[in-house]
């Protein structure tokens, strides 16, 4: 069935309409970063099948008591507005919220049923163990038996989430049938979205919007296709007070406590490349441990950051990387510039631009790696890494990103490079790039069996001259839009 309303989604719409039409009941969390569209996903797919929705409400300072109180009133006006009979009691814990949950799907006379509790976190609570328990019960007591319940839980909170259903060990373990990580549009479905709501941007522009929202469809929609990207930039980001409000929902939407989580993103703000676990714990104040290990498995989990290995060393690194877009942006220009941080237009082709984009746009390769492979015409990316090492020169040059290929016995080492126009690499690159090569030759990582192909990955391609002969192959922006 055709969506017209969802730009791309096309492997989650898949598992959802497989949901449906399964001869049993289905039990789903989706999940994924505040803003990405879980909620919209749901509502479109499932539309005039969803029997009855409940949508937690974010609670700002109130007692425990009233907090539950109000979501369960909220509840029980959910099923009324479905067509509960008014006669029976207003719910006063979840156990009896379940119990009315239950009689009024029985009465509803249709084959299958879908039932949608939408920001689940906020819905159960900070003491969520009496909301989960219940949860659980209806669920392992009743609709798993009816064999045509469509269960479907969502959050942004994701260490919640994960606690809380997806990894549970309580009532809920084991119960889950389908789970959707939802993740940014690709550059491809970006595209696609601007088309759609009558942008005409070219690719460049649309990878420097990118760079700068992410592919976060809440922010493409603040864009208005009346004023062009500085200006739409400038007002989001540049004149708008509530982005300051916005870095911190962000967190606030993902983790019950997001201080540490702020505290560490501001770090590895700080440091393009990443930190090692030893250098983020030191740099925030927190000690290497479990907690330690939590915070950064949570990060990695709502998209917010990556960690990947640096060889080149005695010892393999383990390096995090902060690599949400919008909070790269924030971090760069925004944050800790008061009223004096200007507007995007006077950035512009200034080193501070120029260097937000180099390093963005190495990011913006990264996470499309899929589209890399395929413009390589590689089947099978056997590792991907960082590499940094000594040269026989005495220097440490470093090769952001190693695609290791064993089925061709082939290391790619990628350069990227961002340019307004088409690339030209000069002498003194050109001898870096020899450097980069030969270090990388004679490193440990590097199997004697295998070929090296020096990959330049550019916005508009490299141009052609005498210092571009070690360049093996190129990728361009537009492989990074993938194949039509």
């Amino acid at each position: 069935m055709a969506y017209n309303s969802i730009i791309g989604r096309n492997e989650e719409i898949k598992s959802l309409e497989r949901f449906l039409k399964s001869s049993k009941s289905e039990f789903v969390a989706i999940y994924g970063r505040r803003r990405v569209g879980k909620s919209f996903l749901v509502e479109e797919v499932y539309r005039d099948k969803i029997r009855f929705r409940a949508v937690g409400a974010y609670i700002k300072e109130k007692d425990e008591k009233t907090y539950k109180q109000t979501q369960l009133d909220h509840f029980y006006e959910g099923l009324l507005d479905c067509g509960l009979p008014d006669d029976l009691p207003r719910p006063t814990n979840w156990r009896e919220a379940f119990w009315l949950l239950r009689k009024y799907l029985e009465s509803v006379r249709t084959k299958r049923k879908v039932v949608f509790l939408d920001e689940l976190p906020w819905l159960a609570g900070p003491q969520s163990s009496e909301m989960i328990t219940e949860l659980g019960y209806f669920w392992n007591s009743w609709a798993d038996r009816q064999r045509n319940i469509v269960l479907v839980v969502c959050g942004s909170a994701t260490s919640w989430m994960l606690d809380n259903v997806i990894r549970d060990y309580g009532g809920l373990h084991g119960r889950l049938t389908g789970t959707i990580r939802l993740l940014p549009f690709t550059l491809r479905e970006c595209e696609q979205y601007f088309k759609r709501h009558g942008f005409h941007m070219s690719r460049y522009e649309i990878a420097v919007a990118y760079m700068a929202f992410g592919g976060v469809p809440f922010y493409l929609d603040r864009m208005d296709k009346e004023k062009n990207l500085s200006e739409n930039i400038d007002d989001f980001f540049f004149k708008e007070e509530k982005i300051h409000q916005e870095f911190k929902d962000v967190y606030t939407g993902l983790y019950a406590t997001s201080e540490r989580y702020v505290d560490i993103v501001k770090a590895l703000g700080t440091k393009f490349y990443g930190m090692t676990r030893r250098e983020l714990a030191g740099a925030v104040g927190i000690e290497l441990g479990g907690t330690f290990s939590k915070i950064m498995d949570n990060l990695k989990e709502s998209g917010i950051t990556r960690e990947y290995p640096r060889y080149g060393k005695a010892r393999v690194e383990t390096v995090y990387q902060l690599k949400d877009f919008f909070s790269l942006f924030y971090l760069h220009f925004i944050y800790g510039k008061g009223v004096d941080r200007g507007n995007w237009r006077a950035v512009q082709r200034t080193p501070s631009f120029y260097a937000w984009a180099g390093n963005t746009f190495e990011m913006l390769s990264i996470e499309h790696l899929t589209q890399m492979k395929d413009a390589l015409r590689i089947s099978t990316i056997t590792k991907n890494y960082c590499w940094r090492g000594p040269a026989p020169d005495g220097t440490e040059p470093q090769v952001d990103l190693v695609l290791e290929w064993k089925g061709e016995r082939t290391d790619y080492l990628c350069e990227m490079k961002f340019s307004e126009h088409v690339f030209t690499i000069d002498k003194k690159y050109e001898l870096e790039l020899a450097s980069k090569i030969e270090a990388f030759r004679h490193s440990k990582q590097h199997t004697k069996t295998h070929s090296i192909q020096l990959v330049m990955v550019t916005t508009s391609g490299t141009t052609h001259n005498e210092h571009t002969k070690d360049v093996n192959q190129q990728v361009t922006l537009d492989d990074l839009f993938g194949a039509v």
